[in-house]
């Protein structure tokens, strides 16, 4: 289902304009802030002490270094593994298996995922088209001979992507961009809301557990793009029965709206943790107050369900 704001990708809606803070896991996956004006309509920057601070030279110093000393940089690593060999009854092409790892802190949920050759080559139209500009001086290794898969050719073939990876993820635009998220989760979420919409839980929940972390890594900027996949994982848990691991993937969900009452999740997944909070004994009443308060302050014609919003997600 595409996104007003943002269309194609769930739950994507594009950059936010306002200066907001960020954490510094953020702002450092993401490179500095933009310059915003202060109340008093200087030029400020969030996350540090102001310019007329009372804190005196010394102090000012301590506290940058201070602040210098906990500053992890965070960033993300591609590698090509490994590749391999499949055959068709009428193609055989080589599979790339890329594993990407966060650095700057440590890493408990290394992703890996397989592409072809042709995913890099609609990704880098995708990319250059989108981004002509950006993308000007980035060049996707040729395939040289077709249908060459010797060892040689398909490890060298292999370093040569794993180097246009880590160009195309230096681009600031490009790394936020739908496109690329898309090229590195797209599959195997639209796989995964395949099994949703089957009933096959189980199956939904294994793939899931392979995309979400990495797709959390690459949606750092714009927290909202992770909830259609955060309520897919609510409902597998709760219609196999796991009702203290579905609260707990809602309050993940709830956590990336921020309170965005706007967003077309908020009211089904409040509805749906309301459920979840009385079956488990939890405090129910404050999240049917902010239901409530919400109906209120923003009447709908018709409500929808959860379930009935989140497998309409990634239909192909």
């Amino acid at each position: 289902m595409e996104s007003p704001e943002h269309p194609q990708t769930p739950g994507w809606t594009g950059a936010v304009t306002q200066c907001t803070p960020r954490t510094r896991q953020e702002a450092a996956a993401m490179g500095p802030d933009p310059l915003c004006l202060g109340p008093d309509g200087h030029l400020d920057a969030h996350g540090g002490p102001s310019s007329n601070s009372s804190m005196t030279t010394r102090e000012l110093q301590e506290c940058w270094q201070k602040e210098k000393g906990h500053w992890k940089p965070v960033k993300l690593l591609f590698e090509i593994a490994s590749a391999r060999i499949e055959e068709r009854k009428l193609s055989k092409f080589v599979l790339y298996q890329i594993v990407v790892v966060q650095t700057g802190s440590f890493d408990s949920g290394r992703a890996v995922v397989e592409r072809r050759y042709s995913d890099f080559e609609r990704l880098h139209r995708s990319l250059r088209k989108a981004f002509a500009e950006e993308m000007e001086d980035v060049a996707l290794p040729r395939k040289r001979l077709a249908g060459c898969l010797a060892a040689a050719a398909v490890g060298e073939r292999a370093r040569a992507l794993r180097e246009y990876l880590r160009q195309v993820h230096a681009i600031r635009a490009v790394r936020r961009s739908r496109e690329f998220a898309d090229f590195l989760t797209r599959p195997e979420l639209c796989e995964a809301f395949g099994c949703l919409r089957a009933g096959r839980y189980a199956r939904a929940l294994e793939l899931l557990g392979r995309a979400l972390p990495l797709h959390e890594k690459l949606t750092a900027h714009w927290a909202p793009a992770r909830v259609p996949a955060l309520c897919a994982l609510l409902l597998c848990h709760r219609d196999l029965g796991r009702p203290d691991d579905a609260f707990a993937a809602g309050e993940r969900a709830l956590r990336c709206l921020q309170a965005r009452e706007s967003h077309r999740y908020y009211r089904p997944l409040l509805d749906a943790m309301v459920h979840l909070a009385y079956a488990l004994g939890k405090d129910f009443v404050s999240l049917q107050a902010l239901l409530e308060e919400s109906r209120l302050r923003r009447p709908a014609d018709r409500s929808v369900t959860l379930k009935e919003l989140t497998v309409r997600e990634y239909l192909s």
